[in-house]
């Protein structure tokens, strides 16, 4: 393979995870929150596409706490957060820790006005957050905390992973680099099984990005590195999924497999009182019914977002995560959905991509030379030299 190949290779497998990701959030958004019966019923059958509103013109008014245009190919704060998180790689040219979402992410979401799809206007990002996310500003911004703790006391959610697919491209192949990477840059936002979560999918889409992988690869690569609740989530669901081929039928199974783990509980829109909480023996929903429905569709990606969106609950984000994975893989994101999906959003959804590219080969090239440079210096130490 020439090295242009190789670069192309590259290109199309971070397009396909940012790319992938951001239609996932699209599709999923409309039917956040609700039960894949209540998702039948509302749509006269399961979503197969991009969808209005679930309140339709009274979108608004429906949820006076969330007003937000979700549905219409509208990207959320997934997407948003993710594209933040580009930014900071470009500005910072190298690995990120928890001290860069300090002093880079966060005056990001604070200072400069950008297009915000669900509230239809420029606006600081800041504004879109959930409670979870606006965490990140009040303790590092407003609270001097420092970062590598500030993640303690929030939420214990998925707010931290859904964004940390770039820890993963940059780290492409590389999966327990960016379960490491991730797990810093996520000690900012999360804490417990949340920060867990961040990692592990930073390493999924790591391993989904190498050469031959497969979902059962990726599956395998997230359990060499998950610890406590994650980890045995992750096993037990998609030990689960291993016995389906198509989401319909794997619905119910999935959520009886995580339901052990989950604080949420099974009325997603009134959280049990231990919903959240720090915690060795639980875990996030989203990752591991993300992966599960990655290999339920042995990696397509149409089939997997699809059987995230129609799960249910807080699908925007698994099917973010579900749709990154397979596009790293290198599944074909469908340009039906892509181009409804920037059109809506007034996104371009193929520049980040770009811009990442850049970056990781940048960071690459880096690593190279400090590795060289150790190599050098332990040689010289009496350890034994590496052949060429």
């Amino acid at each position: 393979m020439t090295p242009k190949n190789q670069e192309s290779s590259l290109e199309e497998r971070i397009a396909g995870a940012l790319v992938g990701a951001a239609v996932g959030d699209a599709l999923g958004g409309p039917v956040e929150g609700y039960s894949p019966d209540q998702i039948l019923e509302r749509h006269a059958g399961r979503v197969h596409g991009i969808v209005g509103p679930w309140n339709g013109d009274d979108w608004r008014t429906a949820r006076p706490i969330a007003p937000y245009h979700k549905g219409d190919g509208h990207v959320t704060d997934d997407t948003l957060m993710t594209h933040a998180l580009i930014r900071v790689y470009d500005r910072v040219g190298d690995h990120l820790d928890a001290y860069a979402i300090a002093e880079h992410l966060v005056p990001d979401l604070m200072t400069t006005p950008r297009w915000i799809p669900e509230l239809e206007a420029e606006a600081l990002p800041l504004h879109r957050l959930f409670l979870a996310e606006k965490w990140l500003v009040t303790r590092l911004h407003y609270g001097h905390v420092d970062p590598r703790e500030a993640g303690v006391g929030n939420i214990v959610n998925c707010g931290a992973a859904m964004y940390m697919a770039p820890v993963g491209l940059v780290n492409a192949a590389n999966p327990a680099a960016a379960y490491a990477e991730a797990l810093d840059v996520a000690g900012a936002h999360q804490s417990s099984y949340g920060r867990e979560a961040a990692g592990v999918f930073a390493a999924a889409v790591a391993a989904a990005s190498a050469p031959g992988a497969t979902p059962d690869s990726v599956v395998a690569a997230c359990l060499s590195l998950a610890k406590d609740g994650t980890r045995t989530a992750v096993e037990k669901v998609c030990e689960v999924a291993s016995r389906y081929t198509d989401f319909e039928s794997a619905l119910r199974p999935l959520r009886a497999a995580v339901s052990p783990y989950d604080t949420v509980g099974e009325d997603y829109r009134a959280p049990s009182l231990g919903a959240r909480r720090p915690s060795r023996l639980h875990a996030i929903e989203e990752l591991p019914v993300a992966l599960a429905m990655l290999v339920v569709a042995g990696g397509d990606f149409r089939h997997a977002v699809l059987g995230a969106v129609n799960y249910g609950r807080d699908c925007d984000s698994i099917a973010t995560m579900a749709g990154a994975v397979a596009g790293a893989l290198g599944s074909p994101v469908p340009e039906e959905w892509s181009k409804k999906v920037a059109e809506a959003s007034r996104l371009d959804l193929w520049e980040p991509a770009r811009t990442l590219t850049a970056v990781t080969r940048q960071i690459f090239e880096q690593d190279v030379r400090r590795r060289r440079a150790h190599e050098s210096a332990f040689t010289a130490l009496g350890g034994p030299g590496c052949s060429d």
